[in-house]
């Protein structure tokens, strides 16, 4: 198991790193938000899970053990795997699914991209005494900067880009170009696609 990564950050995509270690380039997936959170030629900690498959070994990164230990305890439920964890922490915090499970609030679970009625119900039931309350801790994340990046593509580019990271956490392609259509700079505004990453995500969670 590797618990966790520190080293200098390589390259940064909206939902996964390249962190350096020991001079081997290793792929983080994340949340966008931890994604964001972190800028090329910083040193970054990262707590981390390995998913390992018959075919792959896939790491997974976050900002903090809090929110590692929730992505995989998500995953003792029946019919959520790493894909669909991943999309539940970059849209909901671990507070607030721990709020969300202990009231079996189904409307913010659903919420999350391939989460349904009954795998919400499942989540609900099968969560219910293993997360404890709300409220019992935050996760902030323990990589520096904002990871703005004022100079990531003209007009089109950050909606491939911001579109493409939508899709892969679960939403259509409809979904996401209506976000995106919401959240779009006004002229000869800055793009900075991370901030637009994390208020399309807003949008698709209201």
């Amino acid at each position: 198991m590797i618990a966790s990564v520190h080293g200098e950050v390589q390259h940064v995509g909206l939902d996964r790193v390249v962190v350096v270690v020991g001079g081997v380039g290793m792929l983080v997936h994340t949340t966008p938000g931890t994604a964001s959170s972190c800028q090329p030629g910083s040193t970054v900690d990262l707590a981390t899970t390995l998913v390992v498959r018959e075919d792959s070994l896939t790491l997974y990164g976050f900002g903090s053990g809090e929110d590692r230990d929730m992505f995989e305890t998500v995953q003792t439920v029946t019919g959520v795997g790493p894909r669909l964890a991943l999309a539940m922490l970059s849209v909901l915090t671990p507070d607030q699914l721990r709020g969300a499970v202990a009231r079996g609030d189904l409307v913010t679970l659903t919420k999350v991209p391939g989460v349904g009625k009954r795998v919400a119900e499942r989540l609900a039931l099968e969560l219910r005494d293993k997360l404890g309350p709300p409220g019992s801790g935050g996760s902030a994340s323990v990589a520096s900067g904002d990871g703005a990046d004022g100079g990531a593509g003209g007009s089109t580019a950050w909606r491939e880009q911001v579109g493409e990271a939508l899709t892969g956490l679960g939403w259509t392609a409809k979904q996401a170009e209506a976000a995106l259509d919401k959240v779009s700079p006004a002229a000869g505004e800055v793009v900075d696609i991370p901030a637009l990453l994390r208020a399309a995500l807003r949008e698709l969670g209201r």
